[in-house]
């Protein structure tokens, strides 16, 4: 199977204690085949974390298919939901959520454990991510012993962990200054194509967009390539 996400019609809606209510996603439809990485871009409100939150099963649509791996999880229970974020998907937010009691290291081990990775195996995994975002020295630093630039690489380094197929990423330079957002978009990206995974991140960065296979624009609750 090449495609490893896909999207179709994909309807959402929301009150918001309004009478009326608000369609933020009116038949958005995506493809990412494997390997792609694909900008999504938007204003603010435009639903473009609800897009991201669907496509990672942490929310549902009001109508519409999500697909991953050629597996439909549309409708599947929450087990197999788990399983499937576990398994298959990696998230990276704005903002790093470490858990601050633990090292780099352990921060990244973790979520090995929890998908029944042997600690020695997990650790090497865990050294080799740190590597390959220059962070070696850094695996024993607590959170708030790192700059911000670093804490979002081990974020990246966690996301990853796993070896999931699809990362899911919703600004994930948007908290840094422009130099430290080019430095960790730089890291991030090695990261995705020496791993070869597909991503599906979102960004008001049009210049680190533009570095993206594909850019696409969530425009009146539909996704349209970007001009």
């Amino acid at each position: 199977m090449n495609e490893v996400l896909r999207l179709d019609a994909l309807e959402k809606g929301y009150h918001r204690g309004l009478p009326n209510e608000i369609l933020v996603l009116k038949g958005a439809a995506l493809v990412i085949p494997r390997g792609q990485v694909v900008g999504l871009i938007a204003p603010s409100g435009a639903g473009k974390s609800t897009l991201l939150h669907i496509a990672g099963l942490l929310d549902t649509p009001d109508a519409g298919r999500v697909m991953i791996n050629g597996m439909d999880m549309t409708g599947a229970k929450d087990g197999a939901r788990t399983a499937a974020r576990r398994e298959a998907l990696g998230f990276v937010y704005q903002f790093h959520h470490l858990l601050p009691e633990f090292t780099a290291l352990e921060n990244i081990v973790l979520p090995q454990l929890a998908n029944a990775t042997p600690r020695k195996a997990a650790e090497a995994r865990a050294r080799e991510l740190l590597a390959r975002v220059g962070l070696s020295a850094r695996e024993s630093h607590r959170p708030s012993e790192l700059s911000g630039g670093e804490q979002q690489r081990v974020a990246f380094c966690r996301a990853l962990a796993n070896a999931p197929a699809l990362l899911l990423a919703d600004e994930p330079t948007g908290n840094l200054d422009p130099t430290t957002s080019e430095t960790v978009f730089a890291a991030l990206m090695e990261l995705v194509r020496a791993t070869g995974l597909s991503a599906l991140i979102a960004t008001h960065n049009l210049e680190l967009a533009a570095r993206m296979d594909r850019v696409l624009r969530l425009e009146g609750g539909q996704l349209v390539e970007a001009k």
